[in-house]
Formats: structure tokens, C-alpha cells, sequence
């Protein structure tokens, strides 16, 4: 029996189930994106696309799914204190893939915002919600989008009117918890309109140490002139699988920065697709992946310059231990008439021992002749001489390592635009080198 047809047979059992613990706005896609999904399948490797990651194998296992709701048992406000210190976030929770709204931070929003349960939101606010989910995530073209809206019940959505600068940013923490093996479909949704601020900080982790499969979709619209800055955190543990496809767009003299950090996982797919609409906007798109063991995180990025004088920055850096595999996959594309498009894509890898693998796949295809673009890629070890010359100076072998190392992905870490998240990053990556950091040390379920 083909893998898909287990989760056939069980949105067809299911579906009034699936749409009654939902919403109207969310159930209007889902039977278009079932039918996407019966056409389509899982990726394989066969295409192109997910040629380095298989997710009908990963799907094959049989996973639990909270079809019904049923409450789960776990207050995250007393478990979870972020140790971020200084950054003084607005906090909020999704368990597996329901919002919590039971208790929630008593901090002010500016007039006009939206935050918290996609579903609940969507009820109160229909028309707003409707212009905007589904609208970036094609669920024609892609076997895990089509398979998540079909399936997925609630979500998370920040929606910031015309003008409005959020001030303090948002931290919105995914929390895996179960007690048998367990799949979570989960959506993001953020709407910035024209000339809003706001800053996102997405932590994932897994409270539990059975073994997670998740699916996220995220759709990003920002207006003319807006400011988004998006940083994602994954620390979760060998067992779990996750899937995330993200949808960007941006209008004239936008301003994006994604940069999604890999700490701890067992198999990560990240896509991300960004599309440049309006002049002069500009994308600075980054990521970093730590991964030793067995660990597997597969990156595929697609920028589209659609209009001229825009600028996207990309920026890719992996250090893989032991028998990990890294994965990245970068395609910028410049349309006929997207002018004085400036592109830089950049991937460097280090590959500490023989066993660990990467792939990397830059590509650039472009239509117009007045453009500055580049891109390239390195795949390497750490440089011997300079492991030489620090060994020469009294720092031991094993230091001099993870000094490099360290050096290597602060480039990184670098771009992030928060001052107390920043510092807290380098000390994070610096215990994750060390071997001293297994799984976030600021969450209570974790230690």
C-alpha cells in the first residue's frame, strides 16, 4: 500500500471531524488541497526538488493525530522560561498544533493588532483572514503544503495594520507533547500591511521523547515600506521530523530578515520562497545548521525578483560532525524587465569528520542584463595550519577547534538584528560545540 493512502483513508473518515474543530475560513481550501494531495503524493527523491530528502519514507510510520482536540495536559507558562535575558518578549504558545490560549501575557499591544489563535481569529474576523490564508501557499504545486492545509486545524496569527510599529517583540514558542508517536499540523499566519514593524522570534522544541513528526506552512505578507524581522530556533531532539515550507511577500521598499537557526533535530526540511512584488524591496535571508550524530537538515531557498532595484542577501553556513548531512538547495531568479537587481547568495559548509556529507546546489537564472549578481559555495574541512598555529601558541587541540568553528558560523549570528538575542546566541552555539548544550536550557520541560 502506498504511504499516502493511510492518510487518504483517513481525512476521508474524518473530515467532518477535522472541520468542525476548525474554521470556516481554514475549511474553505481543504478539499481542494486533499484532491492536490491525492494527485501529488509525498516528495521523493525522484524530484528535483526534494532530491535529498524522502518524505514518503518519513511519513510512512504510523503517527497519532488530535484530530478531536482533546486538551493536553501541560501549562507551558510554568514549565518554559526563556533565558534570553533583556529581551523581554511578548510570549505566547502553540502545543503541538493548537494555540494556548488558557493563560496569556498581560502585555499591551498597539491599537489595531491581531495576535493568537488563527482559528479563534478567523471566527471574529472572517473577511480579513480570508483575503490572506492560503493565498501565497499553493497547494497545486506541493505535496507536504497541500497535505498540511488539508489537515491542519488551527495556527498562529499576528496581523499589525497600516502604519503600527510593534515595539516589543514576539516570541512564539512550538511545544511538542505526547505520550505515543505523534504528527502536529500547524499554520502561520503574519500580515503586515503598509509601513507596519514587528519582530518574530519562532522557538521549537519536544517536550517528550517519543517520536514527533510535524508539518508547518507560513505565510508572510508584508505591505509597502514594512519591517519584519523573522528568527526561527530549532531545538528539539534526534526523534523528531519536521517539515516547514514558508511564502514571502514583499511590496515596494520592504524590508525582511529571516534567519533560521538549526541547534538540535533528528530530520529538518525547510523551503523557503520569497517573492519581491514592489521596488526597492529588499530580503536578507540566512540560516545556520549545527549537526553531529545522524542528524539530517536540508535547506531549499527560492528568491524571485519580479520588478527592478530590488536587493536580496543570502547567507548559508553548516558545520557537520560525525555522520550528519546537510542539504542546500538556493535558486535566485531574475525576470525580464527586474533591472538593477542586486543578488548575493553564499553557502559555506565545514564537514568536521569524513563520515558527514553535504550538498549544495547555487543557482542563478536570470533575464535581464543590467544586474549585479553572484553566488558561490565551499564545502571544507577546518584549516589545518590555523589549527597548527593556535596549537603552536598553548591552545589545545580540541579549543582550537571549536574556536574556528565558532568564528566559522558568526557571520550568522551576526545578522540578527536584537541585541540580547544575539548575545544569547553565541553563548548557545558556544555550549552546543562544547557538547554541554543538549536541549534549550531555558525551558523547564527540557532539563
Amino acid at each position: 500500500m502506498k504511504v499516502e493512502q493511510q492518510y487518504i483513508d483517513l481525512f476521508s473518515q474524518c473530515e467532518a471531524m477535522i472541520c468542525w474543530h476548525s474554521t470556516e475560513v481554514m475549511n474553505a481550501p481543504r478539499a481542494q488541497a486533499f484532491a492536490d494531495f491525492e494527485r501529488l503524493g509525498f516528495p521523493t527523491k525522484k524530484e528535483e526538488k526534494y532530491k535529498y530528502t524522502d518524505a514518503a519514507e518519513l511519513f510512512a510510520p504510523d503517527y497519532g493525530l488530535n484530530l478531536n482536540r482533546l486538551d493536553i495536559p501541560v501549562n507551558p507558562y510554568e514549565v518554559f522560561k526563556c533565558d534570553v535575558p533583556n529581551m523581554s518578549t511578548a510570549l505566547y504558545f502553540v502545543v503541538n498544533d493548537a494555540f494556548y490560549n488558557k493563560a496569556l501575557p498581560k502585555t499591551p499591544l498597539p491599537e489595531g493588532v491581531l495576535l493568537g489563535s488563527l482559528k479563534d481569529l478567523a471566527i471574529q474576523y472572517p473577511e480579513l483572514i480570508k483575503k490572506y490564508y492560503g493565498k501565497l501557499a499553493d497547494t497545486s504545486k506541493d505535496g507536504i503544503t497541500a497535505f498540511n492545509t488539508a489537515f491542519a486545524q488551527d495556527g498562529f496569527l499576528l496581523y499589525v495594520p497600516k502604519g503600527v510599529v510593534v515595539d516589543k517583540p514576539i516570541q512564539l514558542v512550538n511545544i511538542l507533547r505526547a505520550d505515543v508517536n505523534f504528527m502536529v499540523n500547524r499554520r502561520l499566519l503574519v500580515v503586515l500591511e503598509d509601513g507596519a514593524q514587528a519582530r518574530m522570534l519562532v522557538c521549537d522544541h519536544a517536550m517528550d521523547d517519543v517520536n514527533f513528526l510535524s508539518t508547518q506552512v507560513v505565510e508572510v505578507f508584508v505591505g509597502e515600506n514594512g519591517v519584519f524581522d523573522f528568527y526561527e530556533l530549532e531545538e528539539t531532539h534526534n526523534s523528531t521530523v519536521r517539515f516547514s515550507n514558508m511564502y514571502v511577500s514583499q511590496e515596494a521598499n520592504s524590508n525582511v530578515l529571516l534567519n533560521g537557526m538549526t541547534l538540535h533535530n533528528g530530520t529538518t526540511r525547510n523551503t523557503t520562497e520569497v517573492t519581491l512584488n514592489g521596488r526597492g524591496a529588499e530580503i536578507n535571508l540566512c540560516g545556520m545548521a549545527i549537526a553531529d550524530k545522524n542528524e539530517q537538515i536540508d535547506n531549499h531557498t527560492f528568491i524571485d525578483h519580479k520588478v527592478s532595484d530590488c536587493t536580496s542577501n543570502e547567507l548559508f553556513k553548516y558545520v557537520l560532525d560525525d555522520q550528519a548531512v546537510g542539504a542546500f538547495a538556493g535558486k535566485v531568479l531574475v525576470r525580464p524587465g527586474a533591472q538593477h537587481t542586486s543578488s548575493q547568495q553564499t553557502n559555506r559548509n565545514i564537514c568536521a569528520t569524513r563520515e558527514a556529507h553535504m550538498y549544495t546546489q547555487p543557482q542563478l537564472e536570470i533575464y535581464a542584463d543590467d544586474v549585479k549578481c553572484s553566488h558561490g559555495a565551499t564545502v571544507g574541512q577546518l584549516d589545518e595550519k590555523a589549527l597548527f598555529y593556535m596549537q603552536q601558541r598553548g591552545i589545545s587541540l580540541k579549543e582550537a577547534r571549536l574556536l574556528l568553528m565558532f568564528a566559522f558560523v558568526n557571520e550568522v549570528i551576526d545578522t540578527i538584528r536584537m541585541d540580547a538575542l544575539k548575545d544569547r546566541l553565541h553563548l548557545l552555539v558556544e555550549k552546543r560545540f562544547r557538547g554541554e548544550l543538549n536541549k534549550c536550557q531555558g525551558c523547564a520541560i527540557c532539563k
